[in-house]
């Protein structure tokens, strides 16, 4: 038991050391993440002046808790993914007896671990400012949220990882996470409460992957109306899909990464 923990905790420490050596970095990287603070702005003077059925501490609370999930759901792996590929350093991953995704899979949750300090300060100064904001959820909602929150991490991941995979066929991969990031910033709640779009579009919405990056473990952790089961078994089965479509595209990149020499 002790060696099998020993891996994680090894991988987990020195990836942390390696973020916090980087402190000045850590915080241009939460501040970069700070649109929904932007958007809190904009909905709250939208509700001041329209009639979108929200209220100015509902807005705040709303884009409090989407900029928290943001910053605790954050992804990058697929341009240290496509520069590893690229630049032919994945065939030292290789030599090791460890697939090389769980390298950046640990290095991302060491970076959540530094850069926490910074969220916890900026969502502090945000409830001195806006004192109404401030909720607290029960203990089983505050557990479902953290499930809820680690479940969007890793669906977040695979679904990026997974497309980081299309660099053993083409050079610029991230291309098409831009691409898919313009569905994501949209349809996930970030710059709207899905509630405020209509019936029609939220019942196909609800069925993409989407709204689990996001809305779901944000209406979850402020009890606003979603259903909480359903939820969880879309964003497991989705889960899935991209972890088999993962190692699919794992099994026969290797082949065409070995045919090229690498």
């Amino acid at each position: 038991m002790k060696r099998g923990w020993r891996l994680p905790a090894t991988l987990l420490k020195t990836y942390y050391d390696y973020m916090v050596e980087y402190r000045a970095e850590l915080i241009l990287w939460v501040l970069s993440g700070s649109l929904p603070l932007i958007m809190m702005g904009v909905w709250d003077e939208a509700v001041r002046s329209g009639d979108f059925g929200l209220s100015t501490q509902a807005v705040v609370q709303y884009f409090l808790a989407v900029f928290l999930t943001r910053q605790l759901t954050v992804v990058w792996v697929i341009w240290e993914f496509e520069k590893e590929v690229v630049k032919g350093q994945l065939s030292f991953r290789l030599l090791q007896p460890l697939d090389p995704g769980w390298h950046h899979f640990y290095s991302h949750l060491a970076e959540r671990l530094a850069r926490l300090p910074f969220i916890v300060l900026l969502l502090g100064l945000a409830i001195w400012l806006y004192p109404a904001a401030w909720v607290m959820p029960s203990l089983w909602r505050l557990l479902l949220f953290l499930v809820a929150i680690a479940a969007a991490f890793c669906l977040r991941f695979l679904i990026q990882y997974t497309f980081a995979m299309l660099s053993f066929w083409i050079e610029r991969a991230s291309a098409l996470e831009q691409f898919w990031f313009l569905a994501y910033l949209f349809l996930s709640g970030m710059v709207a409460p899905l509630s405020v779009f209509p019936e029609q579009l939220q019942a196909i919405v609800i069925w993409t992957p989407f709204p689990y990056l996001i809305y779901f473990p944000v209406a979850i952790l402020l009890d606003l109306p979603v259903a909480i089961a359903p939820g969880f078994a879309i964003l497991s089965g989705w889960m899935g899909l991209f972890w088999l479509l993962n190692r699919w595209l794992w099994r026969r990149g290797l082949r065409h990464y070995s045919a090229m020499g690498a």
